[in-house]
């Protein structure tokens, strides 16, 4: 809230240094037109005016209110100056001419002076002052001039400008704390929510998937694969629990030494590997060698991972094949089996499988997934991720 109140203090003396310069320029061309004023009180005058402006501007610039009382007396004293002796001809133009310098020019020192019972007091009697020096300026015996009456409507329009002022940016204030503390609360629920999304990939495509091996009584799969399998997994949630992270966090693999830029004919021998251990025999065909980036990667191969792990589970065939291909802009990967196939609109929306550990894991990174099967004609699931 410091920062906001010394926003409207900088707001209240830079308005007050426009509006009070804005009245001081239109006094003094007024008072310059030929056969207003006398050359000696013009240039009296026109210093004086001078003085009240430089008060004005220093105030603008400098924020210090110790130029308020100096550049309020010489706007005063240019009304006293401005008015010594004049002709009955001329005397009813002096007055109108000072009505800019007293209804603005000293006027916008009120725009400072409203933050305190004490300030108040002397903005009062500038007001004061300033009505009754240019009520003396206009000829005549009439109880209010209609120039004394403007000078009061520009104080009591500075004055509930300088309150509009000083009521609005704390309300301002607040909403804009307001909107910060919800949008704090947003971006904390959503970090909870990627982070519970996270572990729910973690937990589904590492310990759940060798748990559910183990429920089948490791049905073909070699004793050594699965022991192979939970040892991979031990390690990586000891990793977790002794403070590693997966790297980036944002793509949501499990990786826990970061690499810059990785080979793909370097990784997918790996996955080979894996599923056959595991008594799927998996054929690549298509691009050796594309290089992508670290994040985007790991999340193709995990998603391609996780639809090899679909077919060994439920295909009912003990082989797949994968197809590399990729353009200037894309890279894809096409999972075919000929197994059982199933209709799609039968997929559980719940289930993240595939839902969240296939499409939602390339989403992230700019990808996309398309599932095509039908019972008995086997699957096919297109992966394609940018370059």
């Amino acid at each position: 809230m410091d920062q906001f109140a010394k926003e409207r203090d900088r707001l209240l003396e830079r308005t007050a240094r426009l509006v009070g310069l804005v009245g001081i320029g239109v006094t003094a061309i007024c008072l310059s037109l030929p056969g207003v004023s006398s050359p000696d009180i013009l240039i009296v005058t026109l210093v004086l005016c001078g003085l009240t402006a430089g008060a004005l501007w220093k105030i603008g610039t400098s924020r210090s209110l110790v130029w308020v009382v100096p550049g309020a007396l010489t706007g005063l004293g240019a009304l006293v100056v401005a008015q010594i002796p004049s002709s009955d001809a001329t005397a009813e133009a002096v007055a109108t001419s000072l009505v800019p310098l007293a209804g603005a020019g000293i006027a916008a020192f009120a725009l400072v002076l409203t933050n305190s019972l004490a300030r108040l007091g002397v903005a009062g009697l500038l007001l004061v002052a300033s009505a009754i020096l240019t009520e003396t300026a206009v000829p005549g015996d009439q109880p209010l001039s209609s120039q004394t009456a403007t000078v009061l409507l520009g104080w009591a329009l500075i004055v509930t400008l300088a309150y509009w002022l000083n009521a609005s940016v704390p309300k301002a204030a607040r909403k804009i704390f307001s909107i910060g503390r919800a949008h704090r609360a947003e971006r904390l629920a959503s970090e909870t929510e990627a982070q519970r999304r996270q572990s729910a990939r973690l937990l589904h495509d590492t310990v759940l998937a060798t748990l559910t091996l183990l429920a089948h009584s490791g049905v073909g799969v070699s004793p050594d694969a699965l022991r192979h399998q939970a040892g991979d997994d031990a390690r990586l949630l000891r990793q977790l629990r002794l403070g590693g992270a997966p790297v980036p966090q944002s793509s949501e693999h499990y990786n826990l030494e970061p690499v810059e830029e990785s080979a793909l004919g370097h990784t997918l021998e790996s996955v080979k590997q894996r599923f056959g251990r595991m008594g799927l025999e998996v054929s690549w065909h298509g691009t050796g060698q594309v290089l992508l980036p670290s994040d985007v990667l790991d999340a193709f191969l995990l998603a391609l991972a996780e639809c090899l792990e679909n077919v060994r589970r439920h295909s009912g065939v003990t082989d797949a094949h994968v197809t590399i291909t990729d353009d200037d802009t894309t890279v894809r990967a096409m999972v075919t089996d000929a197994g059982v196939g199933f209709n799609l609109d039968d997929i559980d929306s719940a289930r993240l499988g595939f839902k969240d550990s296939v499409v939602g894991r390339l989403h992230e990174v700019g990808g996309r997934a398309r599932l095509f099967s039908s019972p008995g004609s086997g699957t096919t699931v297109v992966l394609e991720v940018p370059r």
